[in-house]
């Protein structure tokens, strides 16, 4: 059975190319598209996604206060944050964050590896600090 996946960002161009870039992988599918983060709470509750890719700056709603909600009716299922300051929001909320993942927006590979390390498991092959062997 495939993972579902909730994509919510508020500029069609990014949705778009993300929708793209998902519909890549075999084991995956988009579930549900948002542009805000009340309606991504909304839609994950009809849909009940595997996964959560949000981005931070979204109106009515941003990212993390959607992120924080969700993780109040949603404890198990991973978030990805999407953010064009992802070093940032790192440093700056690291400790209370609701989120599993920060991804810098444009770094479509790290969004990708993140997607199958948080719904199958698989390492990445990115270069990190994790021990090889």
């Amino acid at each position: 059975m495939k993972k579902t996946i909730l994509l919510a960002d508020d500029s069609p161009i990014v949705g778009q190319s993300l929708y793209r870039l998902l519909a890549t992988e075999a084991d995956c599918e988009l579930c549900a598209q948002a542009a805000d983060g009340h309606e991504a709470i909304s839609l994950a509750k009809q849909c009940n996604p595997d996964l959560v890719i949000l981005d931070l700056s979204m109106p009515k709603m941003n990212g993390l206060e959607a992120a924080r909600e969700l993780k109040k009716i949603m404890p198990t299922v991973p978030i990805i944050l999407l953010t064009l300051h992802a070093s940032t929001v790192n440093e700056s909320f690291a400790e209370n964050l609701c989120v599993d993942v920060i991804v810098p927006k444009g770094d479509f590979k790290y969004l990708m590896d993140s997607v199958r390390t948080l719904l199958f498991g698989e390492a990445s092959d990115r270069t990190d600090d994790s021990a090889t062997e």
